[in-house]
């Protein structure tokens, strides 16, 4: 919500979900955590939208962990809705969102102007038009996996968890990975979260949040690259491939950059770095059709 109010990237649905921050961060954390958050934000859509156009947007994006994500929203307005748009997440958290979208017309509108068919169906837990859906799940079960597998469309299918898989354990994780892989014959499953946490800048990492109560039950998966691209191979995925937040900095239109740098001065080049090397994307594809 800060990112966007300064101008690191647009979204005009944010706000509808995310009160304003009352304070302004240490300059370290705006610079360091604002550009990884521009760079998560603008990799992980360049790649959902690579997988939109390749196949003519006649696919369903099951969004885990969804979380107030706005990405249904922004890709209405681009005119890249897949056929289905499914979230996922806790019980409390699916409330919370679906009470902003019936007490807000800029998110209840576009629903309804996509939505086709008899009537939409919500309730406190749960949100099905025809082509946006929110249900409640805990994706640390299976029952909650197998009753996902009964609502989704057979379609090429990406789920795009960010920050998702290191909440649970490596055995939860993985079940989530086989699932998916053996549900969906074509697929594309992106993955964002941390990586390289052996080393000391990554064991601060995991104490202040520590000290916040928030345990990283996966974190033994962040090891490496080749940690993170092994667990996806692993669990019925046939490419998978992980680039760091560094990388993927490096890859991005370099106008954008540039204007983004001057929005937050900061002279630790050094520490924005090692922030941004322990984060990463990864990408796992699964292709019955050839796609």
């Amino acid at each position: 919500r800060f990112a966007v109010s300064v101008g690191y990237w647009k979204d005009p649905y944010i706000q509808y979900f995310v009160r304003q921050a009352k304070e302004r961060k240490a300059p370290e954390i705006n610079r360091g955590k604002l550009a990884c958050y521009y760079a998560r934000v603008h990799g992980v859509s360049y790649l959902i939208k690579a997988f939109l156009k390749k196949t003519d947007c006649n696919c369903q994006i099951v969004n885990l962990g969804a979380g107030m994500d706005t990405l249904f929203w922004r890709l209405k307005d681009e005119n890249l809705l897949p056929r289905k748009y499914f979230e996922v997440d806790f019980p409390m958290i699916v409330a919370r969102k679906i009470h902003n979208i019936k007490s807000k017309p800029p998110l209840s509108k576009p629903i309804m102007e996509s939505h086709s068919g008899d009537s939409l169906l919500i309730d406190s837990h749960s949100l099905d038009s025809s082509r946006y859906s929110i249900v409640g799940a805990d994706l640390h079960t299976s029952c909650s996996l197998t009753e996902l597998s009964r609502l989704a469309l057979p379609l090429p299918t990406l789920p795009p968890p960010e920050c998702v898989l290191v909440y649970m354990t490596p055995q939860q994780s993985a079940n989530l990975l086989k699932w998916a892989a053996s549900t969906f014959p074509v697929a594309m499953f992106i993955n964002y979260e941390q990586v390289n946490m052996t080393d000391r800048f990554g064991q601060i990492m995991i104490e202040n949040l520590q000290r916040r109560q928030c345990n990283l039950a996966g974190v033994e998966i962040c090891r490496s690259l080749d940690s993170q691209r092994e667990r996806l191979l692993l669990n019925g995925w046939e490419t998978a491939r992980a680039i760091d937040m560094m990388k993927v900095y490096s890859f991005l239109p370099q106008a954008d950059v540039k204007r983004i740098e001057g929005l937050e001065f900061l002279d630790e080049k050094e520490l924005f770095e090692q922030l941004m090397q322990h984060y990463c994307i990864c990408w796992a594809s699964k292709d019955s059709s050839n796609l």
